[in-house]
């Protein structure tokens, strides 16, 4: 309670902070407005929604007549649309449209017009999602993080190799999305726009009875203008429109009525919902049929050519036909085997050539560039082969075309299994986003709250504050507060808790889950990116983009493999040359071998493929990890540090015994001391019991809150302190031998005694009790068994803080703590040595949670995308610490185990190549397989159980 109005009387100051860096109104200020030539009133308006403002130092302003000066060389300056210069300090900030001048154009104009400036950082990050395509080993990730970086105005860039994605935060002064994206393709790479930072709130509407393109251009002028919406993008050919806005403002419904009341007759213009197919979804299935076509084109003129070379001339008499010589040495063999691999190398092989090509032009070498250069030695070599058989009588020589063919076939074939399996690795995720109900019960309320009407809308057309109603088996369509009826609510889906949940007007539901009885009202609090499903979504995608520590190791491996083992390939050679082989032969083929072999791609996949599924996984079950150094740092932990009210306690105090210590009614009592949340519910109680009103509360005037001690204020002409024994012993109150022995009682048993003085005098006191939750005691056992150490901290006094960690089975506990002392303990903890994670409600523990290795947020609810934490646990059940600490030593030894399937390839490959004549395109089956067990080996993390629960069972 304390927390929350002491946080509460900081909004003043939240607002100062808001507030314009320069008032042009006054404080010497100049403001100017410099509208575009030729610009109307409602172009203006539909302008303003695209202006920036960007901030400048400008020295030798002595007078106004300097700032006229500036006015006038800006005036001049196509796209400015406003300048306020301070003459004070010379700052000055100019808004702008960036469509039609630069922040270095403007800052140019001053320069020219005689006055040094220098530009402010404004810190305007914007962000924005990509998929890249085209992207086939780490080599390629790195490239398309290094090309990001370089580019002007990116401050952060993270490429997640598996999600085939890229998150750019950037300066949108300096460069916007379409330039970023050219840049991507600028490098070799394909890049599409996913989301942007604007896609906060966004409708998609299909427009109908429109007669002409300037009809459409008045409707997007018109919203523009429009209150709450943010941006306007609209297809003149297709009628179709998306629209940015603020939920808290309008909604989709809202807007689709301001279309249809624009209509010039009634019932012309018409606007419906338009669901634009998903882009993740498409990609991948466009990918999967690609690599899938490519296959079956390579097969058709492989199998030709490796039935050919190897397979007919076994069975004699049926393959000597291919013996048969048409000029010199030249076979009916050799020109089959040509003709029908060339299809495959230049035209389904082109993608090689691509890819290796801007690799080359960013002196890197990926899979591109080993495959390429393997199949063109193979090809060329045997085109020379050919020239030789034809030319020469006495040449005798082997080509290698099914070399090249089948390479390149089962590197396809491993492609299209690597995407159809890493398809699988965000099933989870895609569950998530399937369980919010497509329609939904509308309801039309009177003014006395009584139903009008009901009608069924896509859930997509809800708005904030809407009235929806949740049928029995029904899923509940949005995130609100239930304000009618009474049910209980199939939550496992979000949270993981299997047993329902009771719901009563004023409890929060959640949207995508499962109404199990009763019909029930809901008022629609959070919709849209807002709501609880979308944030986890949110969230999970990007725990699956970052990287974590561990990738790191994969990349330095990446980046020294290749030229290493390239650089042994000699030293193989000269030791492993069979008598019956041609030296030659032997050095081609294992070169080619070894040059496929030697492309560790799969390590690439090893770490995010692991972290896509255990995020998906731990979202399913309540836990959301924030991405990979979260996950693997959990795995490190030996030391959790819980809070004790709301964390190993429910969380809900409630007084269990009142006393009075001087001449003071306890009804007057009750009155005086309502200041604590737990002692007003209980003064309520007994003012119903005496009769009185229940609702009434006295009017509290100086409140001033004392951290860690509790709060003081005046009541009428009263000063009540309510607290523990340090705010009484700051207040110089005297605690006599009968509030001792009351405080010492109640401490034995687990109590909180809120010791009240009025006055400056001892009036009374409360004991408060909060019950420990009934699984703290097996969670903090099995944590034990895990090896690690459980400790507590809390603000609570010593006694009681002792009588909870016997009551559960923790040794080592800190009482009388602040919030600033818990993040203090922990910073000892750590330099101790010891790897520590906090567990806390993810409020008052704020700074705790951002000193631990480890932040655990629990119980976060509707809330999770503000926590604090680098883990939140949706519900408020100590199991899912074991779950989180459980599933990130699972996962990282699954990326252990990965590496080993990565390397294994390539380590083994290489003798084996060596010994027994391992042709190329069986080592090209080897690469491919490598790629596919690492991704097999990461879904296996897909059948993860909690530790509880199969204990349990």
């Amino acid at each position: 309670m304390s927390s929350i109005r002491e946080n509460g009387g900081g909004a003043r100051g939240d607002d100062d902070l808001k507030a314009p860096l320069l008032q042009p109104a006054s404080g010497g200020a100049v403001a100017i407005t410099v509208p575009a030539a030729g610009q109307n009133s409602k172009a203006a308006t539909a302008v303003d929604k695209k202006v920036r403002t960007a901030k400048f130092k400008i020295g030798d302003i002595k007078c106004t007549s300097c700032t006229g000066s500036i006015e006038s060389v800006l005036k001049e300056l196509d796209g400015v649309q406003t300048v306020a210069i301070s003459v004070l300090d010379g700052h000055a900030a100019v808004t702008y449209v960036p469509e039609l001048t630069t922040v270095e154009k403007i800052k140019e104009t001053i320069e020219d017009a005689g006055f040094p400036v220098e530009h402010l950082s404004e810190q305007d990050i914007a962000v924005c999602r990509l998929k890249i395509k085209g992207m086939m080993c780490t080599s390629c990730a790195e490239s398309v993080e290094r090309a990001l970086l370089m580019i002007d105005g990116v401050k952060k860039a993270v490429v997640g190799l598996a999600l085939e994605e890229a998150k750019v935060h950037f300066d949108p002064n300096v460069i916007d999305i379409a330039g970023i994206i050219e840049s991507i393709e600028d490098s070799g790479f394909g890049a599409v726009l996913v989301s942007s930072g604007a896609d906060v709130n966004k409708v998609h509407l299909k427009l109908e009875g429109f007669e002409s393109l300037e009809d459409c251009k008045q409707i997007q002028s018109l919203l523009e203008s429009a209150q709450g919406v943010n941006h306007v993008e609209m297809d003149l050919d297709e009628h179709k429109l998306t629209i940015n806005y603020d939920s808290a403002i309008t909604g989709p419904r809202s807007l689709i009525q301001l279309i249809e009341e624009a209509s010039p007759s009634p019932n012309m213009y018409h606007a419906t919902l338009y669901v634009p197919p998903r882009q993740r979804e498409n990609d991948q299935l466009h990918e999967t049929q690609m690599y899938r076509n490519q296959f079956l084109w390579s097969c058709i003129f492989s199998v030709p050519v490796f039935l050919f070379s190897m397979a007919l001339p076994m069975f004699h008499p049926y393959g000597n036909w291919l013996s048969y010589k048409l000029y010199h040495n030249l076979t009916v063999g050799m020109l089959l085997r040509w003709i029908l691999c060339t299809p495959v190398q230049f035209i389904v092989g082109r993608r090689f050539y691509v890819g290796a090509y801007h690799a080359l032009r960013r002196k890197s070498a990926n899979m591109d560039v080993l495959v390429a250069l393997g199949t063109n030695t193979a090809y060329f070599y045997s085109v020379y082969v050919i020239i030789k058989a034809t030319t020469a009588e006495n040449f005798e020589g082997q080509d290698f075309f099914e070399t090249s063919a089948m390479l390149i076939s089962f590197i396809l074939l491993g492609k299209y299994l690597e995407v159809v399996a890493k398809g699988k690795t965000s099933d989870a995720l895609a569950k998530l986003t399937e369980l919010a109900p497509e329609t939904a019960c509308l309801l039309t309320l009177d003014t006395d709250g009584s139903v009008i009407s009901e009608e069924e809308i896509s859930t997509q057309l809800i708005q904030r504050n809407d009235i929806i109603k949740i049928v029995p088996g029904a899923k509940v369509a949005v995130d609100g507060v239930v304000v009618d009826g009474q049910s209980h609510v199939n939550e496992s889906m979000i949270t993981g808790e299997a047993r329902p949940v009771a719901k009563r007007p004023g409890d929060k539901v959640i949207g995508g889950t499962v109404n199990e009885n009763g019909c029930i009202h809901v008022k629609a609090t959070h919709v849209g990116s807002e709501a609880a499903l979308s944030q986890i979504v949110q969230l999970v995608e990007a725990a699956q983009l970052a990287r974590a520590p561990v990738q790191q190791l994969a990349d330095r491996i990446s980046r020294y493999f290749v030229p290493t083992v390239s650089s042994l390939c000699p030293l193989f050679v000269a030791d492993w040359i069979p008598k019956a082989m041609d030296k030659f032969e032997l050095a081609l083929q294992f070169g080619i071998s070894v040059l496929v072999i030697a492309c560790p791609c799969a390590l690439g996949l090893a770490t995010p493929t692991a972290v896509m599924v255990a995020t998906g996984k731990g979202a399913s079950q309540g836990v959301l990890i924030k991405g990979g150094d979260a996950l693997e740092k959990a795995h490190k932990v030996k030391t959790v540090v819980f809070d004790k009210t709301g964390t190993l306690t429910v969380g809900k105090p409630q007084v269990v015994s009142a006393v009075l210590f001087s001449n003071f009614s306890m009804e007057e009592f009750c009155d005086l001391a309502t200041a604590a949340e737990a002692v007003v519910d209980h003064a309520k109680r007994f003012r119903h019991k005496i009769g009185s009103n229940p609702d009434h509360i006295p009017e509290v005037k100086d409140f001033e809150v004392h951290t860690g001690a509790g709060v003081t204020g005046k009541v009428g002409e009263r000063m009540v302190l309510v607290g523990n024994r340090r705010l009484m012993r700051t207040s110089e109150i005297t605690l006599g031998p009968e509030v001792e022995k009351y405080i010492f009682e109640n401490e034995e048993l687990a109590r909180t005694c809120v010791l009240v003085a009025i006055d400056g005098k001892m009036a009374g006191a409360f004991a408060v009790t909060d019950p420990v939750k009934p699984e703290a005691q097996r969670v903090i056992s099995f944590l034990r068994s895990m090896g690690i150490t459980s400790i507590m901290v809390t603000g609570d006094n010593r006694a009681t803080a002792a009588a909870i960690a016997r009551d559960v089975g923790i040794d080592y506990f800190f009482a009388e703590t602040t919030p600033v002392g818990k993040a203090d303990k922990i910073k000892d903890l750590q330099g101790k040595g010891e790897i520590v994670a906090m567990v806390g409600d993810g409020i008052n523990d704020s700074p705790a949670l951002v000193a631990a290795d480890v932040g655990m947020a629990i119980g976060a609810g509707t809330n999770v995308a503000i926590e604090a934490a680098d883990i939140v646990l949706i519900k408020s059940n100590l199991e899912d610490v074991v779950t989180a600490i459980d599933l990130s030593r699972k996962t990282i030894a699954r990326i252990r185990m990965n590496y080993v399937w990565a390397l294994g390839y390539n380590v083994l490959g290489m003798p084996i190549a060596a010994g027994i004549r391992l042709p190329p395109w069986l080592a090209g089956a080897c690469m491919a397989a490598s790629s596919l067990s690492v991704v097999c080996s990461s879904l296996l993390l897909q059948s993860y159980k909690k530790p509880l629960h199969v204990r349990e069972g």
